[in-house]
């Protein structure tokens, strides 16, 4: 019941996250290479989740890492992290099928 607990407040947390660098990414006045460079960093920052995820399940099975809790807790973390990036991907790539289908 506890780790369920835990997991939605991860997930919450993570949607937030996300949500506050996309609001600051698309807020006005801003210009192309700032919405790559923002873009890039939201990537990387998926990516050291998974590294951190990795690394830390890699600890546990060689026994330098002792809390299960902390191991469970950063692979949920790099999972919903990993799925709003794709999910985002995705969107993105709708959108752009529809842009190019539209009659000019």
């Amino acid at each position: 019941m506890q780790i369920s607990n835990q997991n939605s407040g991860i997930s919450s947390l993570a949607r937030q996250n996300i949500l506050e660098k996309a609001n600051q990414a698309f807020s006005g006045g801003e210009k192309a290479e700032d919405f790559s460079k923002k873009i890039n960093d939201a990537i990387n920052s998926v990516a050291d989740s998974q590294n951190k995820a990795s690394e830390i399940t890699k600890d546990y099975e060689l026994g330098k890492e002792t809390d299960l809790t902390k191991v469970i807790m950063q692979q949920q973390i790099s999972s919903i992290a990993f799925q709003m990036t794709l999910n985002v991907r995705n969107k993105v790539l709708s959108s752009y099928k529809d842009i190019m289908n539209m009659p000019v």
